[in-house]
């Protein structure tokens, strides 16, 4: 495979577009015949978050450099600080260039997969850097191969409340590559990492493996299984890859405290079966539960209505409406919306379109059931 080649119905997350400068080496076809890379990323230090949060302080750095020794900084007419670039060489017209095509693992020598395992394991000296196997450019039914911007803000706001998380069981819906479980994973003791199709899942299992450096410190652990949201029991099948054991989903409803999903609701199907699954999930559990769920508001521009408009957040704006209003005497549902002035501890942009929401679920006695009619 020479290129990575889009074809009409390609999703490709803005994480990847926004971040050229991330190393995204590819190393592998997945069973579906799809490249597989893997990407770093870095959880910034509290020195770094300041930078990030303040972008003039690049700036005023490189005056302050400028100004050192009594050297004026150059400026422009206009009074703004003039960079002089370094000359760019002007290449030789008879010096061809090789096409530079990636290598792919699977099929090299020996050699290469040394070096692969000698980079692995320089990674886990660093306690900052978290490796993330996904795919690029995928169909709609396979994004959850992707890395997407939810997943960093979610882990941000987990990574901002050490606290609250700290020793609790979680479940995550809709994982994708896993990597909120894993950032929860380096707080809270146990994670059910759960979602659908053996690929996704086999990759997301990976990268729990790739960052156990991450999660041993704190003791954490990410159990990575199957949980469809339109199926209404848990696999509980020996012979299933990814099956739950019986104590595994007798732990999950008895103990699990928090329920977290990044950037699931761009179908309203599958919004649909998330809402149903939280219902029923939380309607079984022995305690009060609370819900995260991050997402991003993609506007489009439609012939059909002459405006811009984003029928994917108007639908999960509905189901979250609907839960909040249920009355059934087992839960009551509040709603809100959380504001995002959090710590940024993963590079990516932070959009205004990207939300988190927090319902809590409060268990009704049978007095408060009888004066909820």
């Amino acid at each position: 495979m020479d290129q990575i080649t889009f074809h009409h119905n390609s999703v490709l997350s803005d994480v990847h577009l926004f971040l050229p400068n991330a190393r995204h080496l590819m190393i592998r076809l997945n069973q579906v015949g799809q490249p597989v890379f893997i990407s770093k990323f870095k959880i910034l230090s509290d020195d770094e978050r300041h930078d990030n949060n303040d972008p003039e302080k690049g700036q005023r750095k490189d005056e302050e450099e400028c100004v050192e020794g009594n050297v004026e900084p150059v400026r422009d007419e206009d009074g703004d600080l003039d960079i002089t670039h370094r000359p760019r060489k002007t290449p030789t017209a008879d010096i061809s260039r090789d096409l530079v095509c990636p290598i792919i693992l699977k099929q090299s020598n020996p050699a290469l997969e040394q070096e692969e395992n000698t980079d692995d394991e320089v990674d886990k000296c660093f306690k900052d850097i978290i490796r993330i196997e996904h795919t690029m450019a995928t169909p709609l039914e396979d994004v959850g191969k992707q890395v997407w911007r939810g997943a960093f803000l979610l882990a941000d706001f987990i990574l901002s409340k050490p606290f609250m998380f700290k020793g609790a069981t979680v479940l995550e819906l809709g994982a994708g590559t896993g990597l909120a479980s894993i950032i929860m994973a380096t707080i809270a003791k146990t994670v059910y990492c759960t979602d659908v199709g053996e690929d996704l899942l086999s990759m997301c299992r990976r990268n729990v493996t790739l960052n156990t450096h991450l999660m041993e410190p704190s003791g954490g652990e990410v159990r990575v299984r199957k949980l469809d949201w339109l199926q209404h029991d848990l696999c509980t099948d020996a012979d299933v890859e990814f099956n739950w054991t019986e104590e595994e989903v007798v732990d999950m409803y008895n103990n699990t405290s928090f329920i977290i999903a990044a950037d699931v609701c761009y179908d309203d199907d599958l919004t649909d079966g998330l809402f149903r699954t939280l219902y029923r999930l939380c309607s079984n559990f022995p305690h009060n539960c609370t819900i995260f769920i991050s997402i991003e508001k993609r506007m489009n521009f439609t012939l059909r209505h002459l405006d811009v408009s984003c029928k994917a957040y108007d639908h999960f704006s509905h189901c979250l409406a609907q839960l909040r209003d249920v009355v059934d005497g087992q839960c009551s549902f509040k709603v809100e919306q959380l504001p995002s002035n959090f710590p940024q501890f993963l590079p990516y942009e932070r959009i205004e379109q990207l939300e988190l929401w927090k319902v809590s679920t409060t268990l009704l006695s049978s007095d408060q059931a009888q004066s909820e009619f």
